[in-house]
């Protein structure tokens, strides 16, 4: 189950119109499709990759242990391998499906804490 890359970081703002004018006018990425997700936000490209997530919260992240930054993930291949290996650990996961069915999720947590999910193409099989 060799990781193939750092596929995005998903970033939680108050301040939706602006952080993305931020990441748009000032960074020079440009906002892209986005799946139908039950809450407000953008997809910010380069090239061809939405490599930041940004999500509509409220009110602004405390700095109480709140943070802005709510995941990162890895695009890999080899599932049902994977799956066994965080099986094997006793490593906790749940794999989600989020909208439009264009890759499986695997999450987990790092023992800090962290939220990490593993994306897998949606048509590989699991066992």
């Amino acid at each position: 189950m060799p990781l193939k890359f750092l596929d995005h970081v998903n970033v939680r703002t108050s301040r939706l119109d602006e952080t993305r004018a931020f990441y748009r006018d000032v960074l020079g990425m440009r906002e892209g499709d986005r799946p139908p997700f039950s809450f407000g936000g953008a997809w910010m490209y380069l090239a061809e990759r939405p490599v930041v997530h940004l999500v509509q919260v409220p009110r602004p992240p405390s700095y109480q242990g709140e943070l802005s930054l709510e995941h990162f993930a890895f695009a890999a291949e080899g599932l049902a391998e994977f799956l066994r290996r965080l099986d094997a650990a006793k490593v906790p996961y749940r794999i989600g499906h989020p909208p439009g069915d264009c890759v499986k999720q695997v999450n987990v947590s790092d023992p800090e804490g962290n939220h990490i999910h593993v994306d897998f193409p949606a048509d590989e099989p699991s066992v």
